[in-house]
């Protein structure tokens, strides 16, 4: 009795947090989502806010409920969750089909590419939509708007290096109020107007789109304002359990959400003229001012997670070798995944600010929005898909009557919002291009190393049959950081030609990124004993792992290193420089450079002790 006491108390609270942190997103849509909705030339006459509202709930349905919580969540990696693990978890089997894998990793970058877009879209569309409601409750201090909302994007970035571990406890409570306030709101006007509910059928979607197939269609670029934040259902499913995110969604988001929409429908059903603000006009006005204040506070809550979400794409990048090294902090002793990367705060409030003050509201934000949440939900079908197939062993057939229907219909999404292009719609898709330039570049010029490398470099087999004449070995343990396991590390070399010093125990190691979160205690690593007092050493990590080379190596082989009386680690430091030679184009190589003095040093990347660190320098021309 005690047991399940506690274990329905977990999952409680767990719920709780998961409305917090997952929620956030796709909770704050009512504050513009409907309004938009009409505001691409449907009247908001009673047929069409019936209309607009049956495709909304039934988009909801499927989109949400049906591929999101019943299927995506399903492919947990290890654990964890989000578009790199989802591509992972897909290229699972990548051997006996290289095509397909290609094809797949081009997907999945594709899609945590745009998955940035709406990192920084989401932050300025958010606050922005809270803010404004300042116009309705004070309208003589409509221009303080920007300036309110800067100082509340300034501040939630400026937190950020405390971590989520301490504010994270006050994000369950203050959605909970958020859910309860639009449950209350809608609720209350539904029971005016009954009638509304008839939108459930739909009947009334199907009628829209036969009357006006050009304006239904025109508007499902507004409707997917209603879907923003699904991804962060799957991104964050290593922090919850599939459990508490289906029950906290089903239990009390889905009908807070969905009695809100409806009861927004209400207002409009009776007066047409609420258009301008239907969340906010759904508020009484002694309750206008409170609600300015919990929506801000929600806002920040739903920004909050997308701006976590990118710093976990951004090291499940960067530990798949797509993304430079930056630094990490670990913001609690605890959970791995509470992390912050201070490079990509500030380059982030940096590209927010830009938005807020070049677009200027929430509305001209909207257009922006829609092309990365579209496109992102995608990749994510189309990966599904192959890893239905290919992990769950799903029959053709089942995959493709799965499937199919939510292609259509994220195509169809997609393809709308692609109309707005030339509105806002760019915008995305630019942040998209950069940083899919990015990670192409970096993972090519890193090929392009490795190939230059092996062509000037000895085999390790060979040099160690006959190594270098050294009269006398240094006493102690030199450990060599290598990334390609078959070479002598130019580092060892480099030592050996101009100290003359060759160490009494040369470990050679090499980290390798598996395609999954965490790996295995009994597939850390690998031991190979080469003779003549070298030892060669694979160590593997998942991309969810902190890389800290010296416990594993303690872990893994601590008889090679308890009889060392000192123990050195040499790093090799490529001098690189561009040239005209076969490869990438010049322009490309120089970005490459430019990434590479800029990234973070393998000292700290790798928990290496300071203090015993040898970094050795090489030339090498791309």
């Amino acid at each position: 009795m005690e047991t399940e006491r506690r274990r329905r108390g977990r999952t409680a609270n767990l719920m709780v947090a998961a409305l917090g942190v997952v929620f956030g997103d796709i909770g704050t849509s009512p504050l513009y989502a409907l309004r938009e909705c009409f505001l691409g030339g449907i009247q908001p006459s009673p047929d069409h806010v019936l209309g607009v509202l049956s495709l909304l709930f039934w988009a909801i349905a499927v989109v949400v409920s049906v591929k999101y919580v019943a299927i995506v969540l399903r492919a947990d990696n290890r654990g964890e969750g989000g578009v790199m693990a989802l591509m992972a978890l897909a290229q699972r089997h990548r051997t006996d089909r290289p095509r397909l894998s290609r094809a797949v990793a081009a997907i999945g970058l594709a899609g945590a590419a745009l998955f940035f877009g709406d990192a920084l879209v989401t932050p300025a569309i958010s606050v922005l939509s809270a803010v404004e409601g300042v116009r309705i409750a004070v309208p003589r201090f409509g221009h303080w708007v920007i300036p309110i909302a800067i100082v509340i994007l300034i501040a939630l970035f400026s937190v950020q290096r405390r971590g989520t571990a301490k504010v994270g406890a006050l994000f369950g409570p203050v959605m909970v109020v958020w859910f309860a306030s639009l449950a209350i709101l809608g609720g209350t006007q539904i029971a005016e107007r009954p009638q509304v509910l008839a939108a459930i059928n739909p009947i009334h979607a199907v009628a829209l789109i036969v009357e006006e197939p050009l304006h239904a269609f025109l508007l499902l670029g507004a409707l997917v304002l209603v879907l923003t934040g699904v991804e962060a259902l799957y991104a964050d499913l290593g922090h919850f359990n599939r459990r508490s995110i289906r029950s906290a969604w089903f239990a009390v988001a889905m009908p807070a959400l969905l009695l809100n929409y409806f009861g927004q429908g209400a207002l409009l059903l009776g007066d047409a003229r609420a258009l301008d603000n239907p969340f906010y006009r759904l508020a009484p006005a002694w309750a206008l001012v409170p609600m300015i204040l919990l929506a801000s506070a929600a806002t920040v809550i739903a920004s909050q997670a997308v701006i976590s979400g990118a710093y976990s794409i951004v090291r499940q990048a960067m530990l798949l070798r797509y993304w430079p090294r930056m630094e990490v902090c670990h913001t609690s002793s605890e959970d791995e995944g509470q992390i912050y990367l201070p490079t990509v705060n500030w380059e982030m409030l940096g590209a927010v600010l830009v938005l807020v003050l070049g677009f200027r509201s929430s509305s001209n934000l909207a257009a922006a929005y829609g092309l990365a949440v579209t496109g992102t939900m995608v990749a994510t079908t189309l990966m599904i898909v192959v890893v239905a197939r290919r992990v769950w062993t799903w029959p053709m057939a089942l995959c493709l009557v799965a499937g199919g229907p939510l292609l259509i219909i994220d195509t169809a999404f997609l393809a709308s919002n692609a109309l707005k292009f030339l509105s806002g719609g760019w915008l995305p898709l630019a942040i998209a291009v950069v940083f899919l330039l990015v990670m192409s570049t970096w993972r090519q010029g890193k090929r392009l190393v490795a190939q230059r490398l092996r062509h000037e470099v000895m085999a390790l087999e060979d040099f160690v049959a006959d190594p270098s004449p050294v009269e006398h070995r240094a006493s102690g343990t030199a450990i060599f950081l290598n990334s390609i396991p078959e070479i002598v590390p130019p580092a060892l070399m480099h030592n050996l030609a101009h100290n003359g010093v060759l160490h009494q125990r040369n470990i050679i190691v090499g980290v390798s990124s598996e395609m999954v979160a965490h790996v295995r205690p009994e597939r850390r690593c690998a031991v190979e004993d080469l003779g003549h007092g070298f030892y060669r050493v694979k160590l593997r990590f998942g991309f969810m792992e902190v890389r800290d080379v010296p416990v594993a190596l303690e872990r893994c082989c601590p008889a090679l290193l308890a009889a060392a009386p000192r123990i050195s680690y040499f790093i090799g430091r490529e001098n690189l420089r561009a040239t005209p030679a076969p490869g990438m184009a010049l322009w490309r190589e120089r970005l490459f450079l430019a990434l590479s003095r800029n990234a973070a040093d393998a000292t700290s990347f790798f928990r290496l002790p300071p203090d015993r660190v040898v970094e050795i320098g090489l030339q090498v021309e791309l």
